[in-house]
């Protein structure tokens, strides 16, 4: 019986697309892309106990669960991760799903007893992991995972101790174009969105004594701590657009526009972080009845007080001529 050559040409067709689809996804690039060295790039020397905690954390299945890729729109993993970072890696082990947490930068987090507990019984250092105990390594094996775990990543440098993640990088990097959050007048603006939407929580001094703050298991940041002095310009918008896991900080880029982010990062910036004035009993909560008074009255009252008030020069001439002139 001959064929129906309309089937051997639809045949020919299927055909066609799938090597097209092949060579495009896999041959071409193969071929093609040939990424240099980064100074992140591992080089697993066989033998060495990294080379052999490589091949344990490939024979254990790790990265079934684990990746080993931080995405640019991944929070709290680190720095991102580049091609050049595994072009000595074959087979690489990058994995495909996050059963577990991402590991590209997990080299030098802990320390070795960290690994060794985390191995040996997960609960105890991470209570409601559902990751299985791998007790029955031997301790030989065990030092050598330990001694690769340590390696991945330990070259990969993030720009400053606290660093917001590259997506929030690039976009402060595009509204600093418009808004000089050095400026005076920008600190300004902002302070005018911080009283309308922060003080509430965060105090009028930025103390964390906000009168909602009573009322709140997890309490709102303390800008007065020395710790804030490692933020950024980028890493203050940041925490200003997505709040803070785990507390009731609202992610006011769904209300704010990246100007006012930036205005409320450029007023934190000015805040004493010098030292840190700790919310010691109910006397030190600003009081609900007093938020909507006139701002200036308030910093007048805290003033006469003798604490100094940096944009006190700021203060409408008006009040500045009922108060005597600027403090």
């Amino acid at each position: 019986m001959r064929p129906n050559i309309n089937y051997l040409i639809a045949a020919g067709f299927v055909a066609l697309i799938f090597l097209t689809i092949i060579y495009v996804t896999a041959i071409l690039p193969a071929s093609t892309f040939q990424p240099e060295a980064t100074r992140a790039a591992n080089v697993y020397v066989e033998g060495s106990p990294q080379f052999k905690g490589r091949e344990i954390y490939r024979r254990e299945g790790c990265f079934y669960c684990h990746t080993q890729f931080s995405r640019y729109q991944d929070r709290e993993m680190g720095e991102l991760v580049k091609a050049g970072d595994y072009v000595n890696e074959t087979p690489h082990v990058l994995g495909t799903e996050r059963t577990g947490p991402d590991l590209s930068n997990i080299g030098g987090k802990y320390p070795d007893a960290f690994h060794w507990t985390h191995h040996m019984n997960p609960r105890v250092v991470k209570p409601g992991s559902i990751m299985p105990a791998f007790s029955y390594l031997n301790d030989q094996e065990m030092s050598y995972l330990v001694a690769y775990l340590q390696e991945v990543g330990k070259r990969r440098k993030p720009p400053a101790w606290v660093a917001a993640p590259q997506e929030y990088r690039d976009r402060y990097h595009l509204v600093a174009e418009s808004v000089d959050v050095n400026s005076s007048a920008a600190a300004n603006a902002g302070r005018g969105i911080y009283m309308q939407n922060c003080a509430q929580c965060h105090g009028i001094q930025g103390r964390g004594n906000g009168p909602v703050s009573i009322s709140m298991q997890k309490k709102p940041a303390n800008f007065t701590r020395p710790f804030y002095r490692s933020y950024d310009d980028a890493t203050w918008f940041w925490r200003v657009a997505e709040g803070v896991p785990g507390t009731r900080m609202p992610r006011w880029y769904k209300t704010l526009g990246d100007e006012s982010m930036a205005y409320v990062a450029a007023y934190l910036k000015t805040l004493p972080q010098d030292a840190e004035t700790p919310v010691a009993n109910m006397d030190d909560i600003d009081r609900a009845d007093k938020m909507d008074m006139n701002y200036w009255q308030i910093e007048a009252a805290k003033n006469s007080l003798g604490q100094n008030d940096p944009f006190q020069a700021y203060a409408p001439t008006t009040f500045k001529a009922a108060v005597g002139g600027a403090h």
